[in-house]
């Protein structure tokens, strides 16, 4: 009996036993080619719904993809807790221009985290229009496609508010300070991740960039960011919850799977059997064909290569293994895809 793109992804987070891995795109998926071909742009997609939806299929419909994801940045979230946002451009995403917020650890001088509720949060700006772009998803493509939507982790969000080097700095000289900005956030956080599920995602994939082992150690992932995962994440009712971090993960694997998500999102710089022999299937492995080699700079045939390589390794949903950049050609995702789909 065939499965449906939707079927197959659903049957890959609960780690079933398939004939092939689903292949998608889990983080930031849209680029310039499925923009060209839908006559929907970046920067309208990022707070229009039905442009966001329209794009948000688009590696499904023109590429060949078997999920559909919404939306397309990290910045939503922080442009509505009055973070300043430069839109982007059609080959660029939105950047942060400013943090609003006071943090200075070494004049010891910080703002208190005095932030909108969490309804307030979820009922205009950008945040809002995801959600209704997610239901527009779910509508338009939900019975055929795993609808997957992302947001921004609690680490990463305190970091957009008060500069992320400073909360860094703050976490050798002002711990105290930092776990106050991280659980200010974490219910907002976690309302955004249960209203997207609500609208209509099948899985929610979170990108805490910021606690990556280039930042944080082990003990620091746990205690600043892991823990707070843990409860705006994992605990997210009718869907799947996917935790994505940047960089070499290989020494926190365990601790992300400690936060007791659905599953997990990695990048190439993780060796992907090593990736693998460490999960032991305890949770869904998602990734980890390289964004920017071999997607980006690579030939069709590199990325034929590599997806082959993340599937027999083992992976349960064969993916990028990081946000798409917008100039990524068809022609490389196309291979990815016919790797893994024949």
């Amino acid at each position: 009996m065939s499965m449906t793109p939707r079927e197959r992804v659903l049957a890959a987070m609960r780690k079933e036993k398939l004939d092939r891995p689903p292949v998608a795109v889990f983080t930031q998926s849209a680029t310039i080619g499925q923009m060209e071909a839908l006559g929907v742009f970046w920067p309208e997609a990022h707070s229009n719904p039905k442009a966001m939806a329209k794009l948000g299929a688009g590696q499904a419909d023109i590429l060949g993809f078997e999920a559909v994801r919404a939306p397309f940045c990290l910045t939503a979230e922080a442009e509505r807790l009055s973070c300043k946002v430069d839109p982007g451009k059609q080959d660029r995403t939105p950047m942060l221009k400013s943090h609003p917020f006071k943090f200075d650890p070494m004049m010891s001088e910080y703002d208190e985290p005095n932030l909108m509720s969490p309804e307030e949060f979820l009922s205009e700006g950008r945040p809002a229009a995801a959600l209704e772009g997610i239901k527009l998803l779910k509508e338009q493509k939900g019975k055929e496609y795993a609808v997957v939507a992302g947001n921004t982790g609690p680490f990463t969000l305190a970091g957009h508010l008060v500069s992320t080097e400073n909360l860094v700095f703050g976490i050798m000289m002002a711990p105290e300070e930092v776990t106050k900005w991280v659980k200010a956030v974490n219910p907002i956080c976690k309302a955004y991740t249960q209203a997207l599920a609500d609208a209509g995602a099948d899985v929610i994939q979170m990108s805490e960039p910021s606690a990556s082992t280039d930042l944080l150690s082990p003990d620091m992932f746990d205690e600043f960011a892991g823990k707070y995962v843990k409860d705006s994440l994992a605990p997210v009712k009718d869907a799947f919850s996917v935790l994505h971090i940047c960089g070499n993960t290989t020494p926190i694997i365990n601790n992300m799977i400690g936060t007791k998500v659905s599953g997990l999102s990695i990048e190439e710089k993780v060796d992907p059997k090593e990736a693998v022999k460490i999960v032991k299937k305890r949770v869904a492995l998602v990734g980890n064909v390289g964004c920017v080699n071999p997607l980006l700079m690579g030939t069709a045939e590199d990325c034929f290569k590599h997806a082959k390589v993340c599937r027999e390794a083992g992976f349960d949903v064969v993916a990028p293994g990081c946000g798409l950049s917008a100039l990524t050609k068809n022609e490389n995702l196309i291979a990815l895809v016919k790797a893994i789909k024949g």
